[in-house]
């Protein structure tokens, strides 16, 4: 009940991440049960079944990422003098956005659930309406659906999201870089030092954080390449069939899958150490007032903004991979290699990867805020904000276009053969 009231007094902005997270959370959930559809359907083709329900892996990992993303940034749900007067701390209030999140995505499950019958027809048979067609055939139309399995999925996105969600925001307190030597017995004790601040999400990330994921990050985008290359083998892969509806994997060795998947994770995990690297390049050498502006304030930020660039670095990396492979396969075999399915799960990680990063933006733009009214009372000129804004974008597109080029170059590598 404190969820659904914090939620009608939220302001807008909040309302529409929330709103977003819904539609994403929807959009998982019918993939999900699309797969569910198909394998009803399709008794005897129990690999297609399980090729599909693989591809929506991606999908829903895109979802999980918006909403913990959306929980971070909700201030409703955040720790503060109101909350600690009711007694709630930062662990109640981390379970609070943690519910809020599978609410949300709850709701999207429902009406996923809804759309989802339509097409099959069964929603319209209830209602009186005309059955759907060739979707209803595709989503395994005229076959009853096992009620065991319908809960089970539409459960996942909720679950995982909310698992997400209170595992990210869950209080932390700062590892301490030593231990305190032994006190001799008899020695008079200090005074108690005052508690530990209790970090409630990666709001100011510390340098050898945002920069730790940057080997394994490398590594793994060097080992997913080098994954594909080798599962490639001899005899190219088929883009038709790679491209086509999800779940028609046949032609294409599992390895190429996976390494295309290690790819973007390395990706994903460097974003941080990218960023602060660019930090590290703006405020190199004797920089003036507007480069060591830009340059301090992406090492700062680099751990909230950093994972979703790196995101955004490998979403961009497999759709240029993808249309050039779609150019190739465009000729009479590949006309229609683009399913309807294809297409909503693209559409639904481009919209994720998106709004997590406009999401990180604004939980960035809020955690300096006292920083920008500090600068604003020294005397800075407001034009000197924007310009170093303007900087920090220039600076992480030169760094990341060209490595997501180059990235994207070798994965299509396979396909050129």
């Amino acid at each position: 009940m404190l969820s659904l009231r914090l939620t009608r007094g939220a302001r807008p902005s909040v309302l529409l991440r929330r709103s977003l997270v819904t539609v994403a959370a929807a959009g998982a959930s019918f993939l999900l049960l699309s797969a569910l559809g198909f394998a009803s359907g399709h008794p005897a083709d129990s690999q297609g079944a399980v090729g599909r329900l693989l591809w929506c892996l991606v999908p829903l990992a895109a979802t999980v990422h918006l909403a913990v993303a959306v929980g971070r940034a909700d201030p409703s749900t955040g720790p503060g003098p109101g909350f600690a007067a009711v007694g709630l701390g930062p662990a109640r209030a981390a379970l609070l956005a943690a519910v809020s999140m599978a609410a949300a995505c709850a709701l999207g499950g429902v009406l996923a659930l809804l759309v989802f019958l339509h097409l099959r027809g069964d929603l319209g048979s209830w209602l009186g309406w005309a059955g759907s067609g060739a979707d209803g055939r595709q989503l395994g139309g005229g076959r009853p659906l096992p009620l065991a399995g319908t809960v089970t999925l539409l459960a996942v996105v909720p679950v995982l999201v909310g698992a997400a969600c209170a595992a990210g925001l869950w209080p932390r307190q700062p590892r301490a870089g030593h231990q305190p030597p032994r006190e001799p017995r008899g020695a008079r004790r200090p005074a108690a030092p005052a508690p530990p601040t209790v970090v409630t999400g990666p709001v100011a990330p510390w340098p050898h954080r945002a920069t730790s994921g940057l080997p394994w990050g490398i590594a793994l985008t060097a080992a997913g390449l080098a994954l594909q290359a080798y599962a490639s083998g001899d005899a190219p892969p088929h883009p038709d069939a790679l491209l086509a509806v999800p779940g028609r994997l046949g032609g294409n060795p599992p390895g190429v899958v996976g390494g295309w998947a290690l790819a973007a994770l390395g990706l994903v995990l460097a974003g941080p150490g990218l960023t602060h690297l660019c930090g590290r390049l703006l405020a190199v050498g004797r920089p003036g007032v507007l480069r060591l502006l830009a340059g301090r304030m992406l090492q700062q930020e680099a751990g909230l903004i950093g994972r979703p660039v790196g995101a955004l670095c490998a979403l961009a990396s497999a759709g240029y991979t993808v249309l050039e492979l779609y150019g190739r396969a465009s000729g009479p075999s590949g006309a229609h290699a683009f399913g309807p399915l294809t297409g909503l799960g693209a559409a639904l990680v481009t919209l994720c990867a998106a709004a997590t990063t406009l999401t990180a933006a604004v939980e960035a733009r809020s955690a300096r805020e006292r920083t920008t009214a500090a600068l604003l009372r020294l005397g800075a000129p407001a034009r000197l904000l924007r310009a170093a804004a303007a900087l920090r974008a220039t600076t992480l597109l030169a760094l990341l276009v060209p490595l997501a080029w180059v990235v994207a170059h070798l994965t299509a590598m396979p396909f050129r053969r």
